[in-house]
């Protein structure tokens, strides 16, 4: 069991901290969660763990008997998507504690993630700081610098605030502006393979067209139960938006490739709020929840704004659930 002091959390227990843990081993990495945990149940804070696969385990063994109060998720299924973790895990665990100091453990990139999905975690671990900036929450990213690249290593600091390691804690003096970070990962996404399947449509009216041509390529690629539902409906949302607010036309475009379903649409509509899919509107609002919807829905989702619209490129995994 864990008796480490969290050096993070020794003054200013009510101050957002966003904080990057350098770890080299499982001991570090099991000692130093544990104890930011520690903390948090010291002092009668909710605390959350969500990490993926053996990560949780490792903490669990850790805080022994503590462990009991704390809640726990894999972070390979509750953000297997990067764009939902935001407002399905995160602020979701804040708002069923509201007026309460949160800490939260969260591993977002290992060396299980793909370069397609990298860009798009980064972009989430720098939105962070704009998402909770004012609000009562201390939030612990491990970072494995044992496996990861240096230039992995290297982004941490530009999106964290507090850097850690087994020396202690400090300020990172390469912490960069939330929203600058995010948008220097907005990274252009290549052209839909030639001769991929396409559906080109122009307002809502040939919306049942486009969900037509959807089921036949599902159908087609192998994609079975309830995920055929969860595509139709986050890229009917898509097309939606399309024909609601821009002029069109959309262009929808289906291939399957490395054991995903993709979905890409091209429309010229501009996305201007940089958080847009990453934080719930006010319930009385009666928009503005399409693009949370398809990050709940998709296996990743990948958006990319230019100067002629936007395009957007959702996953959809093939060989699980």
């Amino acid at each position: 069991m864990s008796t480490l002091k969290h050096p993070a959390t020794t003054e200013a227990a009510d101050v957002f901290r966003h904080i990057a843990l350098l770890y080299r081993d499982d001991d570090e990495y099991a000692t130093l969660c544990a104890a930011l945990v520690e903390e948090a149940l010291a002092r009668g804070d909710p605390a959350l763990v969500v990490v993926p696969g053996r990560g949780g385990d490792l903490i669990r063994e850790c805080l022994g008997p503590k462990a009991a109060g704390v809640s726990f998720k894999d972070m390979a299924v509750a953000g297997r998507n990067p764009g939902r973790i935001i407002p399905g895990v995160l602020l979701a665990f804040a708002a069923a504690h509201r007026g309460r100091h949160v800490w939260i453990t969260g591993e977002p990139i290992w060396s299980g993630r793909s370069g397609v999905e990298y860009p798009a975690c980064v972009a989430h671990e720098a939105l962070i700081n704009a998402v909770f900036a004012g609000r009562r929450a201390t939030i612990l990213c491990p970072y494995d610098v044992s496996r990861l690249e240096p230039a992995v290593v290297a982004d941490a600091h530009r999106t964290h605030p507090l850097i850690q390691d087994g020396k202690g804690t400090r300020a990172s003096p390469a912490y960069a502006d939330p929203l600058e970070t995010a948008a220097a990962f907005d990274l252009p996404l290549p052209a839909p393979p030639r001769g991929a399947p396409t559906c080109v449509f122009r307002d809502v009216g040939e919306l049942p067209r486009v969900r037509a041509f959807l089921a036949k390529q599902v159908e087609a690629f192998g994609l079975r139960g309830h995920r055929t539902t969860e595509l139709l409906i986050a890229v009917n949302e898509l097309a939606t938006n399309t024909t609601e607010y821009t002029r069109g036309p959309g262009t929808l475009t289906v291939w399957a490739e490395n054991g995903s379903l993709v979905c890409h649409l091209d429309d010229p509509g501009q996305i201007t709020d940089p958080l847009a899919g990453r934080v719930p509107p006010p319930d009385s609002a009666t928009h503005g929840r399409g693009l949370l919807v398809v990050n709940e829905l998709a296996d990743l989702v990948r958006v990319h704004r230019h100067a002629s619209g936007t395009r957007f490129r959702l996953h959809f995994d093939l060989l699980t659930r």
